[in-house]
């Protein structure tokens, strides 16, 4: 059995059963190999390095399992087609780069998705493209959290305001709380800057907002 972090055992258990999945940035192939055996009627492992893809083959080779194909690609482009695209470890900004080149986009598709950075920034680009956000979940490693997306596309393009789009489906009120208190530590550096008064009074606004649905959120 293969052995998943927190962080990729979220990402796991927000793939569908008996799909075709597609492991992008797959690094050693752990989480397709996993799904292969579990989940996934097959299971696309990529990468746009040739390292990882030989990491990815010996692991491959190790679990021996049948349905994994890799493929080396820059993104989505050298993938045809699946139901559930998986992309995990990388920045907000280029997971959206990467879903922009999407060819086989339809209702159905799901992207399980875990920035790094710019949470933020990749729950605006979603619902501006036309996504909504399914569920997230907080996968913990120590004391550091990482956020799980899961995404699909509804064709309907909106904005969100910036609550949502520092929080989204977020119920975890630790988490919210971390939030919270990043936003109240910049605001009180901002506050020292004359320049800087009204910037750190709209994060203040913003953290109290975020504190108001901690409440909200169930233990």
């Amino acid at each position: 059995m293969i052995s998943l972090d927190n962080r990729l055992a979220a990402a796991a258990e927000l793939c569908r059963s008996g799909r075709i999945a597609a492991d992008i940035g797959c690094d050693h192939a752990q989480l397709a190999c996993r799904l292969a055996m579990e989940k996934s009627r097959l299971v696309i492992a990529s990468d746009v390095r040739d390292g990882p893809l030989e990491a990815a083959r010996r692991t491959v080779t190790e679990t021996g399992v049948d349905n994994v194909r890799i493929v080396k690609s820059d993104g989505l482009a050298e993938i045809d087609f699946a139901d559930d695209v998986i992309i995990c470890g990388m920045g907000g900004e280029l997971i959206a780069r990467i879903i922009s080149g999407c060819r086989f986009l339809n209702a159905d598709t799901r992207f399980i998705l875990q920035p790094m950075t710019r949470a933020e920034f990749l729950r605006k680009w979603l619902y501006n493209n036309g996504f909504e956000l399914l569920e997230e979940r907080i996968a913990y490693d120590g004391e550091r959290g990482y956020t799980v997306m899961l995404a699909a596309y509804t064709g309907v393009s909106c904005e969100i305001d910036e609550v949502f789009a520092l929080t989204g489906k977020i119920t975890d009120r630790n988490f919210l709380r971390k939030i919270a208190g990043k936003l109240t530590k910049n605001a009180n550096g901002a506050e020292k800057s004359a320049s800087s008064a009204e910037y750190a009074r709209s994060l203040k606004r913003t953290a109290e907002k975020i504190l108001e649905k901690v409440e909200l959120c169930g233990e």
